[in-house]
């Protein structure tokens, strides 16, 4: 069941008095407008993570967004379903030295990198994930490969193929199905060693002083929970042609964690949720998540986000949703401040004229939102000649992890009628 076409002027409305006072919508990308397949239909959103986004590298942030975008796109042209142009745009980010993901991740403790990533496929419910992954460039690639091949059916002897592997457990399974290694000298960057060295020292002298006094560790604790969070998980959801959806998620984990430490991106239901719709889901969903794990993790934030766009205004339950089940959850009520970010989409096919397919859109909404200071967002549809990208920040005077932004749009994408494409 879908919400009838001619509500789509009054959604949109409303969404749009939500986003930016900056930012306009208008048309976009009408027949022949760019080098694209006209006949190409899809849509994606990605981020670089909910945490700080400094003006001075905003270009970087946005530009890496804006290449991710363009990934998935070429693969929705070129007929690619969902969960593989989920796939190209978490490649994108992953190897951009400029995110906490893959190439430039934070080092734990140790100073090592182990990473943790996931996706899911709406279509037929399959998730894959690996934790703690060292020595593999891009950890989505084992993540959709877990996916893949759990999807052929059970191994030899009736086994169970696995979905989630960790360590080197994960490392050696990735090599054994194809997946070469990487030196951790070519994954670690200048920016991410130069981090290290700079956190361990301030560590060291904290852990000085919180032996004279304990209120000084809790300040620290409360500063070192926004500063680990500048830049966090990337991730990525999608709508291709057929009306199916993906989400996928990918993270270096917290600056100096414990080595063994796993967050939210490779966790079920915390990290990306994806689910097409059904006969008791009137929607398909997509989300991913980015923020502090373990606050991810033990609110399950992913799955909470999916559930509640079931919802008739998708704006206000998402809104509810994080305030409820995310800022206020009963989960978290001894944290301080509770950090973190999530981009949602939903659409569902729509038909104007009931005795004719011809006038057969699919009506997708699209949202993010955030407790930290700022998230860095991009999006775009196969039908675009090129990406749209946003730093959101919290409104002046909110402090992060008490306060929530939230912003989005909605696209029509229409293989009759292109030009019907609106986004914000």
């Amino acid at each position: 069941a879908c919400r009838p076409a001619c509500d789509a002027t009054m959604l949109m409305e409303k969404m749009i008095s939500s986003a930016d006072e900056g930012q306009t919508c208008s048309p976009l990308a009408g027949p022949g407008s760019g080098p694209h397949n006209r006949g190409a239909v899809g849509f994606v959103l990605v981020h670089a993570g909910a945490g700080y986004h400094s003006e001075s590298k905003a270009k970087e942030y946005k530009h890496v967004c804006k290449r991710a975008c363009l990934r998935a796109v070429d693969r929705l042209r070129a007929g690619a379903l969902a969960v593989e142009a989920v796939t190209a745009a978490l490649v994108e980010l992953e190897d951009s030295p400029f995110t906490n993901a893959g190439t430039g991740s934070n080092l734990n403790l140790s100073g090592e990198i182990e990473c943790d990533a996931s996706i899911m496929d709406g279509k037929s419910l399959h998730y894959g994930a690996v934790g703690a992954l060292s020595g593999i460039k891009n950890p989505v690639l084992v993540a959709r490969r877990l996916l893949s091949e759990a999807q052929k059916g059970k191994l030899s002897a009736g086994r169970i193929p696995p979905c989630f592997l960790a360590g080197k457990g994960a490392q050696h399974w990735a090599a054994s199905h194809g997946i070469p290694p990487c030196p951790a000298e070519k994954m670690a960057t200048k920016f991410s060693l130069s981090a290290y060295r700079r956190n361990k020292r301030k560590m060291e002298v904290a852990e000085r002083v919180e032996a004279e006094c304990y209120q000084t560790k809790r300040a620290r604790q409360a500063a070192e929970n926004n500063r680990s969070a500048c830049l966090d998980t990337v991730g990525a959801i999608v709508v291709d042609q057929e009306g199916n959806v993906a989400a996928a998620v990918s993270s270096g984990g917290l600056a100096m964690k414990h080595p063994g430490r796993v967050g939210q991106a490779a966790h079920y239901g915390c990290g990306c949720w994806a689910q097409n719709a059904g006969n008791a889901v009137p929607y398909s969903t997509a989300v991913s998540t980015s923020g502090c794990g373990e606050h991810l993790v033990r609110t399950m934030l992913a799955r909470e986000c999916s559930t509640a766009m079931q919802a008739e205004d998708a704006h206000q339950a998402l809104l509810e949703a994080m305030q409820t089940k995310f800022i206020s959850s009963p989960f978290l009520v001894t944290e301080d401040c509770v950090l973190g970010g999530v981009i949602v989409l939903r659409c569902c096919k729509c038909v104007e004229d009931q005795t004719s397919q011809e006038d057969a859109h699919t009506l997708v909404e699209f949202l993010w939102s955030h407790t930290t200071e700022s998230m860095c967002i991009g999006y775009m549809s196969a039908q675009d000649s090129k990406a749209k990208t946003h730093i959101s920040r919290l409104p002046p005077g909110t402090v992060a992890g008490h306060s929530l932004a939230i912003e989005g749009g909605v696209c029509r994408l229409d293989l009759i009628n292109p030009t019907a494409l609106l986004l914000c």
